[in-house]
């Protein structure tokens, strides 16, 4: 069960121990949010998942502790040594506590029919060409979208037409996710921007704007482009990522996001990173462009104007009505 509910448990616990950075309250959430996603286990699924959260009720906060209570008060399959850890069974042995019925959720609204906008009518072409122009518009997109429209977004580029950038050499692509990794633990944002940049190819300004994505949805493309394993990525949300790692429901939001994202749609929105800066540059040479040649135009029109040549003086009318020269 440690596997497929949380990979990479026992590493993360001997980092904590070794950085000092004390992850048991996230890990107890995650770990019990997605054990109450399936409604039935198997017996070595209820043994793991038993030992691992006895084990962390008693090292996590009280707030912790009461939110995976209240989660697994209303679960009918949480094993009673939980029920017991939590006090949550009756003086009879194995005997839960009477409960209220659970709550039926809610009937979720349909959203709105949204208007494709040109982008996305010319992502959806048979024969799109990745134009700077156009990967500058993808790029724009993205970053200005939610969080359900990039799900979106990603999951169109996955089936256009649009050329993807060639995948990052293996042995360049496992080097940079150690050295990623690492310092995401340390917390070196600098580091972190700096070799995300240099293994993906990006320039230090689009890095950045990945890294500083409050979502962590670009996050997660730059990953998928290094096909980074996802125990790897993980870590580094809980560790590199405190406003997302401290939130249950963003880690497991974001672990399913990149599960479910395919190599050829991050290899996509990487070309349109790359492309978009080409449209920044060339938009700022067309102006200084602009510029000179109107520079230009003003100097050989001032150049054709007609003057006294050298040598020459003008002519000067006299009282008779000739001209006589000085």
């Amino acid at each position: 069960m440690t596997k497929s509910l949380f990979p990479g448990f026992d590493g993360l616990m001997s980092l904590s121990r070794r950085e000092g950075v004390d992850v048991r309250p996230t890990l107890l959430r995650v770990l019990t949010d997605l054990y109450v996603q399936t409604r039935i286990h198997s017996d070595d699924e209820q043994r793991q998942f038993t030992e691992l959260a006895t084990r962390l009720i008693d090292q996590v906060d009280d707030a912790t502790r009461a939110a995976i209570k209240a989660k697994l008060a209303i679960y009918p399959q949480t094993p009673v040594p939980v029920l017991q850890k939590l006090g949550l069974v009756a003086a009879q042995e194995g005997r839960r506590v009477p409960l209220a019925r659970e709550t039926p959720a809610p009937v979720p609204t349909p959203a709105p029919v949204r208007t494709p906008s040109d982008t996305e009518l010319r992502m959806a072409a048979t024969n799109m060409a990745m134009q700077p122009k156009d990967a500058a518009e993808i790029h724009d997109m993205f970053f200005g979208a939610g969080a359900s429209e990039r799900t979106l977004i990603l999951h169109n580029l996955a089936q256009t037409p649009l050329k993807a950038a060639p995948r990052i050499p293996t042995v360049r692509a496992k080097r940079a996710i150690q050295i990623l990794e690492m310092a995401a633990i340390a917390g070196d944002v600098e580091n972190f921007t700096l070799e995300l940049g240099d293994s993906l190819i990006l320039p230090s300004r689009v890095a950045a704007q990945i890294v500083d994505d409050a979502g962590g949805e670009a996050l997660a493309v730059a990953a998928r482009a290094l096909d980074m394993p996802s125990p790897n990525f993980q870590r580094i949300l809980l560790f590199f990522k405190p406003a997302i790692g401290t939130s249950v429901n963003e880690v497991y939001r974001l672990s399913r996001l990149y599960d479910r994202l395919s190599d050829r749609s991050a290899l996509v929105m990487l070309a349109a990173w790359r492309g978009s800066t080409l449209a920044v540059t060339r938009a700022k040479y067309q102006s200084s462009l602009h510029d000179g040649e109107r520079q230009r135009a003003r100097a050989g029109a001032s150049q054709t104007r007609p003057g006294v040549q050298p040598g020459s003086s003008a002519a000067v009318r006299t009282s008779t009505g000739g001209s006589s020269e000085r």
